[in-house]
């Protein structure tokens, strides 16, 4: 009888395990899955604190579970690589930060090796998350286009200025020939 209720309260807990994978996966904008072996828990700490200041998160969840959580969403790709133990990165901000963080951790520690990821409904391949991870990320991209929309107002102001700044040095050059 002890059995039965442990049971049933380990199919509840994992059915509650399953619903929050499943909300990561809906409310991430891209998810990437790694393998995590043999890396310390001080390295692993670590790399949580950095994805979480990417505005991510890193997780160690088991197979089956996520295989039930995939269904539904737009995740289902990632199907293929679960196996062995993974690590799931989910990026809910910007993608770019959040896989720049992870290329670069995992170029720091070998143990820790990119399978893949989805953005965008799209597969991705380890070698694909590393070009995601070259790409501008979206403050570096607003601050280009800010800057090419100043430009031309900017042009314009100084060539507004121009006139009025060649008669003051006409005026300071005639100003110091006059006290030679």
């Amino acid at each position: 009888m002890v059995e039965l209720e442990n049971a049933r309260a380990s199919h509840a807990e994992k059915a509650e395990t399953v619903a929050a994978v499943h909300e990561r996966f809906r409310s991430a904008k891209m998810a990437i899955v790694t393998e995590y072996r043999g890396l310390t828990v001080a390295q692993i700490t670590r790399l949580r604190r950095e994805i979480r200041q990417a505005s991510g998160e890193y997780q160690v969840i088991k197979n089956t579970l996520v295989r039930r959580a995939l269904k539904d969403t737009g995740y289902t790709d990632l199907e293929r690589l679960l196996q062995g133990p993974n690590g799931w990165v989910f990026a809910y901000d910007d993608p770019v930060v959040l896989s720049k963080t992870l290329v670069k951790f995992a170029d720091d520690n070998e143990k820790i090796k990119i399978k893949g990821g989805v953005f965008e409904g799209e597969f991705l391949d380890p070698a694909k998350v590393k070009v995601l991870a070259q790409m501008p990320s979206k403050p570096e991209l607003q601050a280009k286009l800010l800057a090419t929309i100043q430009a031309p107002a900017t042009q314009l102001v100084r060539l507004m200025q121009e006139p009025g700044a060649r008669v003051a040095r006409l005026i300071d050059s005639i100003r110091k020939s006059k006290s030679e």
